[in-house]
């Protein structure tokens, strides 16, 4: 029954023209768009971010390889806020909505992005939680977690050799309201999306990235905070200074 529960999934799920199910939006019910940590001991700003220059986008294309070693050198903290503007950033407005760097099904936008800091210049290590509206970060937890998070990911050793690891999680009330269970689908597209903005802004910037879909989900859900109900992990990503520039393993 187990190797079954996926197809099981996508059968129930299926659209089928002149079938689709309709679901009266409670707008009073509304999930929050944005998550805020009231208690947070600590807000970062981070610097301003380039929009314009910079290298092509097919020879960014091109070269975007999946990137497993880094050197240990730390990321400087406007490197790092262009990562997160790239993935998640504001990029314009419809009304008083905002509009983010990566698309999300209806525009919902669930996914949330935890930063675990191994070497960042200007920042403990630690966990972070990314403030979209604001592009700033919220502390959530200090200390050294390189090791635990090589270990939730799987024992893959890049997570904690790389100097920031990203850690997206899903809302998942935020797309259910809208979506019913066929949220699910959306959830991880919208993540894979994101994932792929950070691949190729770290390439454009000579960074070296990984992603990760292998890990111990309770482990990670465990490092940021998150019930893995209500909001649980979806993915991860890796940055880092690469040992040189190469074409890797493929992925």
């Amino acid at each position: 029954m187990q190797d079954r529960i996926g197809q099981q999934y996508q059968d129930e799920t299926k659209y089928h023209r002149g079938r689709i199910p309709r679901r009266p939006l409670d707008l009073v019910d509304m999930p929050e768009t944005y998550k805020r940590h009231p208690d947070a001991p600590a807000i970062v700003s981070l610097p301003p971010v380039e929009t314009s220059g910079g290298r092509g986008l097919w020879r960014i294309i091109n070269g975007r390889r999946s990137q497993r070693d880094y050197t240990g050198a730390p990321l400087s903290l406007r490197e790092l806020s262009q990562l997160l503007w790239s993935t998640q950033g504001v990029t314009d407005r419809a009304g008083d909505y905002d509009l983010r760097a990566a698309p999300s099904a209806g525009a919902l936008y669930p996914c949330e992005t935890y930063i675990v800091v191994n070497r960042v210049n200007g920042l403990d290590p630690g966990v972070y939680h990314y403030l979209v509206p604001d592009h700033r970060l919220e502390l959530l937890r200090r200390g050294d977690l390189s090791s635990e998070v090589g270990a939730a990911c799987l024992d893959q050793q890049m997570a904690a050799a790389a100097a920031a690891v990203f850690v997206w999680t899903a809302v998942v009330d935020r797309t259910r309201w809208k979506y019913g269970d066929r949220c699910y689908r959306y959830l991880y597209l919208d993540a894979g999306h994101i994932g792929a903005h950070l691949s190729l802004a770290a390439e454009a910037m000579g960074l070296g990235s990984c992603m990760i879909g292998a890990l111990y989900d309770d482990e990670v859900n465990a490092i940021v905070g998150v019930d893995g109900e209500r909001e649980t992990t979806l993915y991860v990503g890796v940055v880092g200074k690469p040992v040189r520039r190469r074409r890797p393993r493929r992925s």
